[in-house]
């Protein structure tokens, strides 16, 4: 229990916050999630294929309007560091039926994603946070959002 692990606002990359997104359907909205942790070299390009062959098998949909993609496991070795994106649709998304408005990107080496995807959930299991992840319109607001453990200890 000694591993330190980093807070997500250190994962998130102020490029990697786009709340103004458009997206034709989920596997434009993938891609864009995909390009944009492409664009600040948390992944290779073949991330972005990986990403939509994820979205093939599973859903990535997590409920609340909240979808979560990310690579197969296949697709570890493309992975630079581990980064996180969030794409915010405001007109929403048809994803497999359902609507989405906030695409949370996720790109983890080995077993990051396990990790990641535990600390998201705290925020995701938040009605409130999710609302307030819909609603962002600034960096800030989502930094604060996704500085979870810090803020609630004060």
């Amino acid at each position: 229990m000694t591993e330190q692990t980093a807070p997500l606002t250190a994962l998130l990359a102020e490029d990697a916050i786009r709340l103004e997104e458009n997206a034709a359907d989920r596997d434009d909205a993938i891609r864009r999630a995909g390009r944009a942790l492409v664009e600040i070299g948390a992944v290779e390009e073949s991330y972005v294929d990986a990403m939509l062959e994820r979205e093939q098998s599973v859903s990535t949909y997590m409920g609340e309007g909240v979808a979560i993609p990310h690579g197969t496991l296949a697709a570890k070795d493309v992975v630079k560091n581990d980064a996180l994106c969030v794409l915010r649709f405001p007109d929403g998304v048809d994803w497999g039926g359902q609507q989405v408005t906030v695409a949370v990107g996720i790109a983890a080496k080995g077993k990051g994603h396990v990790k990641l995807l535990q600390r998201l959930a705290t925020i995701l299991v938040d009605p409130d946070r999710v609302a307030a992840l819909r609603g962002a319109t600034t960096a800030e607001q989502v930094y604060r959002l996704f500085s979870d453990d810090e803020e609630e200890e004060e």
